[in-house]
């Protein structure tokens, strides 16, 4: 079964992370003892950061913002594929950085550390700084804890969900961008079996996948069939996703991919990296995930195939007209260890260099690097060439997950031109804001769904992964079900109905009062 397969690869990877995260524990001590003999008199900050590009950032860029900043940092970079096993290490070790980013859909992880006092408090603080005062109220809400804020969050679109295809292979087979879910199968199909690439070979697939059901292509798909963003709320009951037929219409969709050989056999078991490499040497012609990845994937494709071509789809019609799943205007927060960070003098430094990140000098070196490097001005606005796009996916791109609040900070530079992917995926992100799936249980509370989640999700992923996989049929599927039942799944539902009742209970005596 596929669970087993999981099982030993988890346990050799938590194995490893222990000893990596043991290495960069004394590592760390070993900087802080020797910034106190020198004198060092900067203030020092230590970050746990996800690295989406191929390297860590110029050190020259960092370098000028450490000097425009007056701290020194130290940027602990982490693949983003491993990113999650590495953070929840340093929590259950408590070897921390002094600040952490938490992905969104880690969040319910580390709520129990949050209300063990494992983190600070940053809500009460906020108003002493320019920058981070002016916060957006409302995705702070979204970040709360029992009423508390924690955070700072990484602002995002609603959704950058969509399709991107090998335009040189639709062109070659005389095929249009796919419009319906039953276009983009023949797409994928066409993709596999009538040599795209023009070697003569069958060699190439319809689509490529990872193992990942939220962030491959899984969950796209399920939004195009119309699944629930993980939650359903109907006549006042609660519905997971799962126990929905669009569920199960998407899994027949997959398996039927998985059946006929049009996906990568291997994507239970496939990194993100080794996903992304079969799209760029053209081995696959369909990548479903961000629109925005489109120009890094372009240019690392191009290297290696200067006839490469990619184009770029979001509305993909399914039965219930289009839909795409999204997330709340954040995808992840920066949390400040109480260990790491002991007193509030200390803290308020830390937060100072969040601050000082988004005024105009810091955040546009941040955003775009450095001007006659990286780009250029035109009539005081940012214009982003070609030429130097390769350069930025090198240099400046990785820093962007250190940004906080950009979308709607007014300091960062308008942009006059971008290069051309780039600005057709920022469109069609924006398009997508017109068909969000939403998840309904952002604001509900369940203890026991911040407790067990996690477990319980794995039975789900599991018993997902082996029905694709034809290990277990729908009666199999079932019996998971009850099973994520048995374990805690009811006791969440039950607790997400409660919330649910109390939440439109103080709307009705709002309502009253008023």
């Amino acid at each position: 079964m596929f669970r087993k397969k999981r099982g030993l690869k988890s346990m050799f990877c938590a194995f490893a992370i222990c000893l990596i995260a043991v290495s960069l524990l004394g590592g760390c001590m070993n900087r802080d003892a020797k910034r106190a003999a020198a004198g060092e008199d900067r203030t020092f900050i230590s970050i746990l950061v996800p690295l989406h590009f191929p390297q860590p950032p110029s050190k020259d860029v960092v370098a000028e913002i450490e000097r425009l900043t007056g701290v020194h940092l130290d940027l602990r970079w982490v693949p983003e594929g491993v990113y999650t096993d590495k953070m929840m290490t340093g929590l259950t070790t408590n070897s921390l950085a002094k600040v952490s980013f938490v992905k969104f859909s880690d969040y319910n992880l580390v709520k129990n550390a949050i209300r063990s006092d494992v983190f600070w408090e940053i809500g009460p603080f906020l108003k002493e700084f320019p920058n981070l005062g002016k916060l957006d109220r409302k995705i702070l809400d979204q970040t709360a804890v029992d009423g508390k804020i924690y955070g700072l969050y990484t602002e995002r679109p609603s959704s950058r969900q969509g399709v991107i295809l090998r335009k040189d292979w639709l062109d070659h087979l005389g095929l249009k961008a796919p419009q319906t879910l039953e276009d983009l199968y023949e797409v994928m199909k066409q993709f596999t079996y009538n040599d795209p690439d023009g070697n003569g070979k069958q060699d190439t697939l319809g689509v490529v996948d990872r193992n990942d059901l939220v962030y491959g292509i899984f969950k796209t798909l399920s939004s195009y069939f119309g699944t629930p963003n993980n939650w359903k709320i109907e006549d006042g009951h609660v519905i997971p996703e799962f126990m929905t037929d669009e569920y199960m219409d998407t899994m027949n969709f997959m398996k039927k991919l998985y059946d006929e050989k049009l996906i990568n056999q291997d994507f239970p078991l496939t990194s993100k990296e080794i996903q992304r490499d079969k799209f760029i040497r053209g081995e696959a012609g369909v990548f479903i995930g961000s629109m925005t990845d489109v120009q890094r994937l372009s240019i690392e494709a191009r290297a290696i195939n200067p006839d490469a071509e990619f184009t770029l789809v979001n509305r993909i019609k399914g039965p219930y007209g289009y839909k795409v799943w999204s997330i709340p205007n954040y995808n992840g927060l920066y949390l400040f260890s109480k260990k790491a960070i002991p007193t509030e003098e200390e803290l308020r430094e830390v937060l100072g260099f969040f601050d000082r990140t988004m005024d105009k000098d810091v955040a546009n070196i941040m955003m775009y690097g450095f001007e006659g490097r990286h780009y250029y001005t035109e009539n005081g606005k940012v214009v982003l060439p070609e030429e130097t796009s390769q350069l930025r996916v090198y240099e400046v791109n990785p820093l962007y997950s250190l940004l906080i609040a950009d979308i709607s900070n007014k300091n960062i530079m308008e942009v006059a031109k971008k290069e051309q992917l780039t600005y057709i995926a920022d469109q069609l992100s924006k398009d997508n804001e017109s068909f969000l799936a939403l998840d309904p249980t952002v604001q509900l509370n369940s203890p026991t769904f911040d407790e067990k989640n996690a477990e319980l999700s794995a039975i789900i992923a599991d018993a997902t992964y082996n029905y694709i996989l034809g290990h277990i049929d729908a009666e199999g599927f079932k019996q998971e079900i009850e099973r994520w039942q048995l374990s805690g799944g009811e006791t969440i539902i039950r607790e997400f109905e409660a919330s649910l009742a109390e939440q439109k209970s103080d709307i009705r005596l709002f309502k009253t009062r008023l």
